[in-house]
């Protein structure tokens, strides 16, 4: 028995296409024919997920259809608007072609009688795991619309939470950027015209002058090779990246210098409590939670540790104990943890928390941001100062001889 994708048409010659379970073309032909349906077109169905290719190979859906999914397969379930017929909507919505397809295959298996759930599970490369997780207890539960509302929230706020770190981290870029320009720019153009002046006028250069004028050499003579090495270490870290030890060393290194630091532990912080807090309040145990939220902490070296107090709550340690022991958050955190076990409010507590890591993270941002800028500032300018007093020296030598000598 092999499932079949089909296209039939009634006795009122209306088309209809769906999916049905059969020995063959002709065992289906037979079957169709049952219910007064004429078999046009059939084909082999696998229902497998479509191809990647125009997601650059990611074969992810991005987070903020994600979130436009959920608010618009949310406010159709409060309607009473049955789930099959919710896909069969936003199966047609703009999103991208890649998402369609995948919602077509999932309208496809819902309709051949599997959970959503089930059909999700399919997509395991292209739904987040939490995302499926969330949708399991929301059928669990009875309360889909509402987890699917709560995910929406979710993504929303951790994207625009994503948003302001990258504008704070903007102007910064920028300036570094400007200077970078500015400096090839001299070495490249300037300080050659001015070299070749000064030969010319038979002008002994010394000094400072001498030093950026081997620099200029330098970078003319071997700029492909220079290039070619950049390249080689950009393609060398990214590599190292994707590999089990290198995320892991990143990760280690992320949580261990002073300013990045602060900012990723209020980051995760803030991403793990609204995650946690959400998982809790959809009816989900402790320990499901746990689990289930370990995917959005995001660093290899934390969730290490986090799998360790896992564990531990799974051997009768308190939560707090748990997270105070393995160091995984600040002491404010524990502290909220610890209000929430004593008061059996963990979910509401922590979603409260979610607001004050949030604007930690804000605070911390503009913070370093107010110090980062005019300290490149001073670089920037030091650097142009630099290599302006090394190429206008000379001329400036000259112009004080000629004075001199009138």
């Amino acid at each position: 028995m092999q499932k079949f994708k089909y296209t039939a048409v009634n006795m009122q010659k209306k088309k209809i296409k769906g999916i049905f379970i059969a020995r063959d073309e002709e065992d289906l032909a037979k079957e169709l024919a049952k219910q007064s349906l004429f078999l046009v077109s059939a084909k082999s169905y696998s229902g497998g997920t479509p191809s990647a290719f125009f997601t650059l190979g990611t074969g992810k859906v991005s987070h903020g259809e994600l979130t436009s999914f959920c608010r618009q397969f949310a406010i159709m379930l409060n309607t009473h608007i049955p789930i099959l017929d919710c896909l069969d909507i936003l199966k047609v919505q703009p999103y991208s072609s890649y998402f369609r397809k995948i919602l077509e295959v999932i309208y496809e298996d819902v309709q051949t009688g599997l959970l959503l759930s089930e059909a999700l599970s399919k997509h395991a490369k292209v739904f987040p795991n939490f995302f499926r997780s969330m949708i399991t207890v929301g059928e669990l539960s009875g309360k889909l619309e509402i987890v699917l509302t709560s995910l929406a929230d979710y993504y929303e706020k951790d994207a625009e939470l994503r948003r302001k770190v990258k504008s704070a981290l903007a102007y910064p870029s920028m300036l570094a950027a400007m200077t970078l320009g500015i400096t090839i720019l001299m070495l490249t153009v300037v300080v050659p015209t001015f070299r070749d002046t000064l030969s010319q006028m038979d002008v002994e250069v010394s000094g400072l002058t001498a030093i950026v004028y081997d620099v200029s050499d330098f970078v003319f003579e071997w700029w492909q090779i220079i290039i070619a090495v950049l390249i080689l270490i950009a393609f060398s870290l990214f590599a190292l990246s994707r590999t089990e030890f290198g995320g892991y060393a990143i990760d280690v290194i992320k949580l261990t210098l002073p300013i990045v630091k602060q900012i990723q532990l209020n980051m995760i912080t803030a991403r793990f409590a609204r995650a946690f807090s959400l998982l809790l309040t959809s009816g989900m145990d402790l320990n499901e939670a746990m689990y289930a939220a370990e995917i959005v902490i995001g660093n290899k070296y934390l969730i290490k540790k986090y799998q360790e107090a896992t564990e531990a709550v799974r051997g009768g340690m308190s939560l707090t104990n748990a997270f105070e022991s393995y160091k995984l958050f600040p002491p404010m955190m524990i502290q909220m943890i610890t209000i929430g076990e004593k008061t059996n409010s963990l979910d509401d507590v922590l979603m409260r928390s979610c607001t004050f890591f949030d604007a930690q993270v804000e605070t911390t941002m503009a913070s370093i941001t107010n110090k980062i800028q005019p300290v490149m500032l001073l670089i920037m300018g030091a650097v142009v100062g630099i290599l302006f007093l090394a190429v206008y020296s000379p001329m400036i030598s000259i112009m004080t001889g000629l004075e001199v000598g009138y």
